[in-house]
């Protein structure tokens, strides 16, 4: 019997960099005070490129070498498609010729990527699904108030995404806990896709709106105790883990998650400072830029916890050998 494994992972930046003192121009902010309490430096911001054009991107880079209608399910996890119909998914799978492969979006904010792997390994799991590209993309700073320094300082666009196949003798994939709350959504939520018509004046929220208080509670108080149940409930301890790929939302997050869940900082790896928080794309961009640099191989030798939270309110965990 064969296990589904990651095999490859890939990322697609845009061009224009943005640091913290060109926002400084314009917020009511400082480089410093930016850096203190997020850890960003600077971030990506997409110019021409788009959620769609940056799935492709990566899409493309996880198929070279291979045939790609060997793809048997194209997933993108976004909350920023570019449009409401057809979901970047297909569009990914007609660029690139995969024309075998089921395909569609999921919406799970910062948890997306996880909740996106999640539904790909129980597919894998089955009989038909051999491959599949799982891919995170979102293009943040379409959806902020650039006027809003609690918002506009720390998100950044981008795309990343992993290739994975049925190749390993051995599961790679070792557990999962996925959840949700949706009684806590207006912690963070936004960006109305409500449009006025003849026969209604709804409106919506038409920017991204967050609460950093609950969100920062929400993370030290739920998010920490999923990492802490996920290592329980599969028998592993902090000390057996050796990487933390988590969400990228904030370095202070980071370090709180640290301290309570009692895996050391140094386990935890980090691009926050470069990229800010890329909400699905954070956690497959960290992953890319691992393995590119050799700190984690894809020779399935190191115990990995992966770990999403954000809008819905949304948090998952999982546990793979990389």
């Amino acid at each position: 019997m064969l296990y589904p494994k990651i095999t490859k992972t890939a990322k697609a930046l845009p061009k224009k960099k943005v640091t913290n003192k060109e926002l400084e121009i314009f917020l009511e902010t400082s480089d410093e005070w930016i850096e203190q309490r997020t850890g960003i430096k600077e971030r990506r911001i997409a110019v021409e490129e788009t959620t769609t054009s940056l799935s492709i991107e990566v899409a493309r880079k996880l198929v070279k070498d291979i045939d790609a209608n060997s793809i048997d399910l194209i997933i993108v996890a976004t909350m920023s498609a570019d449009m409401s119909t057809p979901s970047v998914a297909c569009l990914v799978q007609e660029s690139i010729g995969a024309y075998q492969a089921l395909c569609f979006d999921i919406n799970a904010a910062c948890s997306g990527f996880i909740y996106a792997l999640s539904v790909a390994n129980n597919y894998l799991s089955g009989e038909h699904i051999q491959r599949a590209l799982v891919i995170g993309t979102d293009v943040m700073s379409r959806l902020v108030d650039w006027s809003d320094r609690q918002t506009a300082v720390l998100f950044g666009d981008g795309s990343g995404g992993v290739l994975i196949e049925k190749t390993s003798d051995t599961p790679s994939f070792i557990g999962e806990l996925i959840q949700a709350d949706g009684r806590r959504s207006s912690a963070l939520y936004g960006h109305s896709n409500i449009k006025q018509n003849r026969f209604s004046n709804v409106t919506g929220q038409p920017y991204l709106t967050m609460n950093g208080k609950q969100i920062f509670d929400f993370a030290l108080r739920d998010v920490s105790k999923n990492m802490v149940q996920i290592l329980e409930t599969n028998n592993k301890t902090s000390d057996e883990i050796d990487f933390v790929l988590a969400h990228q939302a904030n370095y202070r997050i980071l370090l709180a998650l640290s301290k309570k869940t009692g895996i050391k900082k140094e386990k935890f790896l980090t691009n926050v400072a470069q990229f800010g928080n890329t909400s699905a794309a954070s956690i497959p961009i960290l992953l890319d830029d691992v393995v590119n640099k050799k700190i984690v191989t894809l020779s399935g030798n190191s115990l990995c916890l992966l770990t999403g939270y954000g809008a819905g309110l949304t948090w998952g965990s999982l546990l793979i050998k990389l």
